[in-house]
């Protein structure tokens, strides 16, 4: 079986994400300064001969200053999820080379304090961030990621509220 083709017969990008939890069970939101009103959760590309685990904790260090000393690794997405970029976007972003990603999500437990989570890196992603149910984060993701989201947020609902 061949590689999944995305829209317009581009390849899917290789993603790694990351669903951190406090010990309610709330998930980390950061809003895009890129799109204000839009919420995500830590992801981003897998590098070179990354693994998917390794990628997920190295995009949680660039985009909020969470060690992985103070993560406990719950759980991780058994198969690879999808999504497609909507068509205005498509040529556009990552220099026209694909046409959606396929990502791998990791369910974190964070043991470490609020003011371990620094969003002011070197290369900012978020304006700031928050503590969010599921279902919150869910209302605020941009529309083309809900259908992705949703997936990775039921994998993990039994430790989220």
């Amino acid at each position: 079986m061949g590689e999944r083709i995305g829209p317009g017969g581009l390849p899917y990008r290789p993603c790694a994400g990351v669903v951190l939890i406090n010990d309610r069970g709330l998930v980390f939101a950061g809003q895009r300064l890129d799109m204000p009103g839009a919420w995500q959760m830590p992801q981003g590309g897998i590098d070179g001969d990354e693994t998917p685990r390794e990628a997920a904790l190295r995009e949680l260090v660039e985009e909020t200053g969470v060690r992985p000393d103070l993560v406990e690794v719950l759980g991780e997405t058994p198969d690879w999820v999808y999504y497609d970029l909507p068509p205005e976007l498509l040529g556009h972003v990552w220099k026209g080379r694909f046409g959606g990603q396929r990502q791998k999500w990791l369910l974190l437990r964070f043991r470490g304090q609020d003011s371990d989570i620094r969003i002011e890196t070197e290369h900012p992603e978020f304006s700031r961030w928050q503590w969010m149910p599921a279902d919150a984060l869910l209302e605020n993701i941009v529309p083309f990621k809900r259908g992705v989201y949703a997936e990775v947020l039921e994998a993990f609902r039994g430790h989220l509220v």
